[in-house]
Order: structure tokens, then C-alpha cells, then sequence
């Protein structure tokens, strides 16, 4: 189990991520999301403009612009940013979660098996974050890996499983949200092991 620190970010997961970013991107999602960003584009206006935070190789992002969405692509790793450009055709914004600035300048933010990266102690202040970058009426997608603990898996990433209960917590703590659903299914990840994810969406209140 890790220890509680006061840095928002794993620098071991950074470093696995820039270090692999080619046979990351090669292997593909196995996370099971491909319904899920589909209700998820369902529920936003034509061209809304959304943040795909935790970009990864910018396959999700290419699927959004592929669908009429204006989209900002953002990744911790400049690895897999690089990756993500060429695949895309433009510059893919590089910066850790606890960077984030913007202000109600997104009306969606897709965060797809990303925050489950962020140390416990610092998950409700990057909510908090999501929020405020959020326009009112924003929606949030997140996406985790259950069991309620945190750890390292056989490849040294750091990972935060909530449960149900922990998830709904965070984001009662991080701001004003409405329409709150968490929801489960299964999947894998990176390691090829079986996984049950968890699903956050919710709205910014007004």
C-alpha cells in the first residue's frame, strides 16, 4: 500500500508511460469503452467542445473529431502526447492533472481510465479542478478501476481503486454536482488482466 504524500502525481507512472508509450499505443484499448464514449457523445450539443484528459495515443480524441467534436487533448506523459499529434494532426496540450488552470472552458471533460492514476490524497482537489474548467451544465466521464484501495500493479504504476461508495464521496467533496451515476462493467487493461471498471458522470450544477 502507498504511503500518503503530499505530491499529486506518481512520477514511477510518468516515467512508465514515456518510457513504453510506443508498445502502449501499439496494444489498444481494452477497457470495454467503446459503448460508453458513444452515450457519452450522445448526451452533449453538436461540436461541444470537450477535454479528453489523460489522452493516451489519442485514439478516443480521434473518435470525438471524427464525430464533429471540438476537442483539446491532454496527457501527463510527452510520450504518449507525441504519439496522440502525429495521429491526430495537431499539438497535444502536455500537462499533469494538478496543472490544470482553465476556467469554465470546456463543456465536457473525458477522463478515460486517467484519474484512477491520482494519488488518494489528491483526487477530490483534481475533481475540484475538472469542475472549475467545466462550464455550468458541464459533463464529466471518468472512468476507474474498482476494489476500493490503492497499490502498484506488476508494471510499478500506481493505481487508485475506489469503491462505489469512495467514488461518490470524492466527487460529493470536490464541488457542486448534479445527475450523479456511477455504473460498473467489465474489461481489462494494459496488463491483460481481467478488471471491473467503475464509471463516473455527473453534471457542474449552474
Amino acid at each position: 500500500m502507498r504511503e500518503k504524500d503530499a505530491t499529486p502525481h506518481d512520477p514511477n507512472t510518468l516515467a512508465f508511460y514515456d518510457a513504453e508509450a510506443e508498445a502502449y499505443a501499439a496494444r489498444g484499448d481494452r477497457s470495454n469503452v467503446s459503448g460508453s464514449l458513444g452515450a457519452f457523445l450522445a448526451r452533449l450539443a453538436p461540436g461541444a467542445h470537450v477535454l479528453d484528459l489523460g489522452s493516451g495515443d489519442g485514439r478516443h480524441a480521434a473518435a470525438m473529431m471524427e464525430a464533429g467534436f471540438e476537442v483539446t487533448p491532454l496527457d501527463g506523459s510527452s510520450g504518449l502526447a507525441a504519439i496522440a499529434g502525429r495521429r491526430l494532426g495537431k499539438p497535444v496540450r502536455v500537462a499533469r492533472f494538478d496543472e490544470i488552470e482553465d476556467v469554465e472552458a470546456f463543456d465536457a471533460v473525458w477522463a478515460h481510465a486517467s484519474l484512477l492514476h491520482v494519488p488518494r490524497d489528491a483526487i477530490v482537489g483534481i475533481l475540484a479542478r475538472i469542475h472549475r474548467a467545466l462550464r455550468p451544465g458541464g459533463r464529466l466521464f471518468a472512468s476507474f478501476k474498482s476494489g476500493g484501495a490503492e497499490g502498484r500493479d506488476t508494471l510499478d504504476r500506481y493505481y487508485n481503486y475506489p469503491s462505489r461508495d469512495e467514488l461518490a464521496a470524492w466527487a460529493a467533496a470536490s464541488g457542486p454536482w448534479s445527475e450523479v451515476e456511477i455504473g460498473e462493467t467489465g474489461g481489462s487493461g494494459y496488463d491483460g488482466k481481467p478488471t471491473e471498471w467503475l464509471f463516473l458522470q455527473a453534471l457542474r450544477n449552474e
